[in-house]
């Protein structure tokens, strides 16, 4: 197993990044000026992007492990190598996401916490209804 930096070409990824987050003009704010890993394991099988918030924040914007592999560890895999890549230079690392029951318990079982919520963000950022 390998995680890797893209540097170019991320938009290879596309059919992936939309996995996790349906709207290509979404993903397009945050890929400009995040930087992306993909985990390869015999073949891309997750990838996520990151982007410095200030103060002291980095946001994980997407993170997705192809539907045929997830439960395997590789979502946890790329969280762990966040946290031992940026420790040194963010104190806080952040996710925004729906409150749906296939990724809450994800990101609790990394170690995330609530904080807070933001409502209407879909509605409000979304140009048509996400379920």
């Amino acid at each position: 197993m390998e995680i890797r930096k893209v540097e170019t070409d991320q938009k290879k990824y596309l059919d992936l990044l939309l996995l996790a987050d349906e709207q290509e003009n979404m993903v397009d704010r945050y890929l400009e000026r995040g930087t992306m890993y993909v985990l390869e394991d015999d073949g891309v099988k997750a990838e996520c992007v990151v982007t410095g918030e200030g103060n002291g924040i980095l946001e994980l914007k997407n993170i997705v492990v192809e539907p045929a592999f997830q439960g395997k560890g590789y979502g946890k895999a790329m969280v762990d190598f966040l946290i031992r890549t940026y420790k040194e230079q963010y104190t806080v690392l952040q996710v925004g996401t729906g409150d749906s029951p296939s990724t809450i318990p994800f990101y609790e079982a990394c170690g995330f916490r609530r904080h807070h919520l933001v409502k209407n963000f879909f509605t409000d950022h979304y140009d048509h209804p996400i379920w």
